[in-house]
């Protein structure tokens, strides 16, 4: 079958399971708070549960070894993505959406980890390396899409558990149509220690970053839409944040994806899309209109090409264990996410605003492109370059 087959299926995947099963909570925290069902207290205790479960799905799969193994997580995380959306149509109050969440996590972590080791190797080795790049485009879609259907749910006064319900039927479409062609795991060849262990320093930095970048973006993403609800009194133009922000990542993704291939060149760009969100975070502390325009403009654009940075960093310093590599990085970015509506929650509790918690997240990302002025040496490039992929088609 075609690699460009494959890949297009690993796109659709990723736009089902990250843009619904994961992301859905952002638009639709405004309707669940005007509902009574949760406060914004609430809120973060439900996000930060989905980022747990994100944390154990990504721990999860960094053991999954065997072919059967990867298989059955990437098609159980797809498969949970649809079923749990599904079940939300039932949920009510804090406890039954915190439970749902915790699982979306744990699925969507699944699928992200396997589909990034079968994709990226697939690409590669297909000699087409930017399409795998434009792989991560697909949660920014997923998130275009799930931003529309809010808005078309709100504009004909649905309530939230009939988008939950819209939800589900189109992650259950796009499930069915993909599953002929996702790309079949096979036997790992077993990494060089020597090569494994000269690189653990460079990815254990990158795991640092990766973890201060998720508790950074991770505040403004989740609370965009209420945010905006708040600034504009429910009206329907706070639902066109929340797709023009899926909309700018999926460009950001293109627009990397174009880039100059090289290690330095992987880390400038990388450096360069954590200091701009970091602008995107202080400007939502203007608390209107053209600050959260912002937010979605320098926040948004950088979002996913951010996370295919690191994971091609990630390749550039340890070309072997792919899948490890990605589930440790995975598991880091999980740690970060679930600080971050954790210290929201805080915040909102102790001072009735997100404004310390956004104040923290925007140095955090300032942190995180700081630790990475460090050039790659020569040994590096060479070890990196002469490595084998670890997960192949």
């Amino acid at each position: 079958m075609s690699p460009l087959i494959r890949l297009i299926a690993c796109f659709v995947a990723l736009m089902m399971a990250m843009g619904i099963g994961r992301f859905a909570l952002t638009p639709q925290l405004p309707h669940l708070l005007s509902e009574g069902q949760i406060d914004l207290t609430a809120a973060g205790l439900i996000a930060a549960a989905n980022y747990l479960g994100y944390f154990v799905g990504a721990v999860d799969a960094m053991f999954s070894r065997r072919p059967a193994q990867v298989r059955r997580r990437l098609l159980g995380g797809l498969w949970l993505c649809v079923l749990l959306t599904l079940a939300s149509f039932w949920a009510n109050g804090f406890w039954a959406h915190l439970i749902l969440r915790f699982g979306t996590g744990v699925a969507s972590a699944w699928v992200l980890v396997m589909i990034t080791a079968l994709s990226q190797p697939l690409a590669a080795a297909a000699g087409r390396p930017r399409l795998g790049a434009l792989v991560f485009a697909g949660p920014g879609l997923g998130i275009f899409l799930t931003g529309l259907l809010a808005l078309g749910s709100n504009l004909l006064g649905q309530t939230s558990a009939t988008l939950w319900l819209v939800y589900a039927a189109v992650a259950l479409v796009m499930l069915l149509a993909i599953l002929p062609f996702l790309p079949q795991p096979s036997a790992m060849v077993p990494a060089v220690a020597n090569v494994v262990s000269s690189h653990n320093q460079g990815i254990g930095r990158l795991g640092v970053v990766y973890g201060l970048y998720g508790l950074g973006y991770i505040i403004p993403a989740t609370f965009l839409s209420q945010m905006a609800s708040a600034q504009f009194d429910g009206q329907w133009q706070a639902d066109l944040f929340w797709p023009c922000f899926g909309l700018a990542a999926a460009i950001g993704v293109v627009l990397v994806s174009l880039r100059r291939q090289s290690a330095n060149a992987t880390r400038h760009w990388l450096i360069a899309t954590l200091w701009m969100q970091a602008v995107g975070v202080f400007a939502c502390l203007l608390g209107n209109g053209p600050g959260l325009a912002l937010l979605v403009i320098l926040c948004g654009t950088p979002f996913l090409a951010c996370m295919q940075l690191v994971m091609q960093r990630s390749r550039e310093l340890a070309s072997h264990n792919t899948q490890r590599n990605a589930g440790l990085l995975t598991a880091c970015f999980a740690v970060g996410q679930l600080s971050g509506p954790l210290l929201a929650a805080l915040s909102s509790h102790f001072s009735g605003g997100l404004q310390p918690a956004l104040l923290i997240a925007g140095s955090g990302l300032l942190l995180a492109g700081g630790l990475l002025f460090s050039p790659v040496s020569a040994a590096q490039a060479l070890c990196a370059n002469g490595g084998a992929p670890t997960v192949q088609r």
